[in-house]
């Protein structure tokens, strides 16, 4: 029992990284944690605010999901700076969920966004139980290049209403809701519109030069407080000029109630499609942010781990009257370049907006919308990489069309649309092209075991015998493909007696693989000609020895093509030489 007891520890301490992290810290680590969470906390309170409003929720909603989330996270998280709570990406797939569900239910849309918040902490902790890490995957980079950027203009266009102090819709496709702004435009607020074009600038101005001014670089932890700037100032204009313009308002002071989510059947059940988008989203940025600030220390995240921690952090934001959070990349880079070293310093972040929500919300009733509206604008435009598409264009096409259906698709038909078409043509595409897979005729280098393309080395080859590779595993998308091109390539050599399958390059076959082999054994065998199989790899070669293969395979099964070659040409017959192709 008592060797047993250390390893039961070491599981469950692997279940809450926390536990190791206060176990192993040290009195040195304190100040920059300390330090790095008072900065965090600083960023962290009006960007808070602003994407609550971006959500559609009152502005405590953003408060409420930096708070108990946060801990949670630096509990369970195996990232030692990522930095959870309201993000906009987040926040704009929830408003869109809520403008979609809310009507059609007559619910408030703050249930709305807790019931969505606790579906998607479910989905997170099922991905888990089913060890899942790898889902993040199924976004690929241009699919997900595509949705940021698409998404990033859609917050934009969804704050410009808010920046110029006029009413317009709050939700729909970009185009119709750029139209309905500008007809709006001859009644923008002048007051409004000044404050959000001056905090644009000073957030510029504090973010290319407050780092360089303090002696450090841009990224300088002074350089990202413009948000705390801007509403500072933004809030004492307000009240020094008495300007009439749209300000937060009364926000309640004190901490959140802990309440379970009303349950609604029919809404939790229409809900359900939305949540599993958003939870992959989630997952996938939150992933992304952990995953390039570890590689950063030379460290690794544990995606299982960040499926239950993401997972957690979502559900105690739906028994906190809050919203679904993710990983942040601004607060997360604000978190190490002020220093951060270990998720304590997300515990003092929590600690500030503690403080926040018990005495500081007074401060945000003369807040106006405008300044919030420019510190969404500027946060999320930083997102965007529209050069990422001329990249993918040079590099793979189909990577360009990935983006560009996603990109379109989102801006056309809202976003979890969008993102199903864009994952859709993702699919597609990826199907077209394994569907249609390379196959290479092989010959040997000269007098070495090496054996390459003929069309692209000089290489030997033998009229009595064809090595075939095929450079994708055998699946039902490419089964009859392979086949038609293989029995087309041996009926080209009339001497031929051998044909060796190399498979390297296949991973799994499946049963209409297998059917296909089964086929080509017997078609060639009608001509004489014996199918050898080489270079398989084990699992395959375990699920060929289940499918009884020495019944229908004609030939034998070679460890690499040069056993397979040297075995089947010995002294009969001749080579023939391919000069390098030109």
């Amino acid at each position: 029992m008592s060797a047993a007891h250390p390893r039961g520890l070491g599981g469950w301490m692997a279940r809450v990284p926390l536990v190791a992290v206060l176990c192993a810290y040290r009195r040195g680590d304190l100040p920059h944690d300390f330090t790095a969470g008072l900065v965090l906390g600083m960023v962290t309170v009006p960007q808070a605010v602003a994407y609550a409003f971006l959500a559609g929720l009152p502005a405590q909603a953003g408060l409420y999901a930096s708070l108990l989330p946060m801990v949670v996270y630096a509990v369970f998280g195996s990232s030692r700076q990522l930095v959870v709570g309201p993000v906009a990406i987040a926040a704009l797939m929830v408003a869109a969920t809520i403008g979609e569900h809310a009507p059609a239910h007559s619910a408030r849309h703050l249930d709305v966004a807790v019931a969505l918040s606790l579906q998607v902490g479910a989905f997170l902790v099922l991905l888990r139980l089913a060890r899942m890490g790898g889902v993040a995957n199924l976004l690929s980079h241009p699919v997900l290049a595509g949705f940021v950027n698409a998404a990033a203009i859609l917050i934009v266009v969804s704050q410009l209403p808010a920046f110029a102090g006029v009413d317009a819709p709050e939700h729909g496709p970009a185009g119709p809701r750029l139209w309905a702004l500008a007809k709006t435009l001859p009644a923008a607020n002048v007051a409004a519109l000044t404050i959000g074009l001056g905090s644009l600038a000073l957030l510029w101005a504090v973010r290319r030069h407050a780092g360089a001014m303090a002696g450090g670089n841009r990224d300088h932890p002074l350089s990202r407080c413009g948000p705390l700037l801007v509403a500072m100032l933004a809030t004492i204009g307000v009240v020094v000029l008495d300007v009439d313009v749209e300000t937060v308002g009364v926000v309640p002071a004190g901490l959140p109630q802990f309440a379970f989510p009303a349950f609604d059947a029919a809404l939790w059940w229409d809900l359900a499609p939305n949540a599993a988008l958003i939870a992959l989203v989630v997952y996938v940025e939150s992933f992304a942010v952990g995953k390039a600030l570890a590689a950063k220390r030379h460290e690794r995240i544990d995606g299982n781990q960040e499926l239950l921690a993401l997972g957690a952090a979502n559900m105690s934001a739906a028994f906190t009257g809050a919203y679904p959070v993710a990983g942040s990349f601004s607060r997360s880079s604000v978190n190490q370049a002020a220093g951060g070293r270990t998720p304590v310093s997300g515990l003092v972040c929590a600690l500030v907006i503690v403080v926040t929500l018990l005495w500081l919300t007074p401060l945000f009733e003369h807040l106006p919308r405008a300044a919030l509206a420019a510190v969404v604008i500027a946060s999320v435009w930083g997102l965007a990489d529209f050069r990422s598409l001329r990249q993918h264009w040079r590099f793979h096409r189909a990577d360009a069309v990935a983006h560009v259906a996603t990109l379109g698709g989102v801006l056309a038909v809202g976003v979890e649309a969008g993102l199903l078409i864009g994952l859709a043509v993702s699919l597609a595409l990826f199907l077209r092209r394994s569907s249609d897979p390379h196959i290479a005729v092989l010959g040997r280098l000269r007098d070495t075991p090496h054996f390459r393309n003929v069309r692209r080395y000089a290489v030997q080859t033998w009229p009595h015998l064809l090595v075939v590779r095929v450079d994708e595993s055998l699946y039902f998308g490419n089964a009859d493909q392979v086949e038609t091109r293989i029995e087309a390539l041996a009926r080209e050599e009339s001497a031929l007696r051998h044909l060796v399958l190399a498979m390297s390059a296949a991973n799994f076959v499946d049963a209409s693989g297998l059917e296909m082999l089964r086929r080509l054994a017997l078609h060639l065998a009608r001509g004489e000609v014996a199918l050898h199989l080489c270079e398989v790899k084990g699992p395959v070669r375990d699920q060929l020895e289940h499918a009884d293969m020495a019944a229908w395979l004609s030939g034998r099964v070679f460890r690499t093509v040069d056993d397979a070659v040297n075995d089947l040409t010995g002294e009969k017959g001749s080579w023939v030489w391919h000069p390098a192709p030109p």
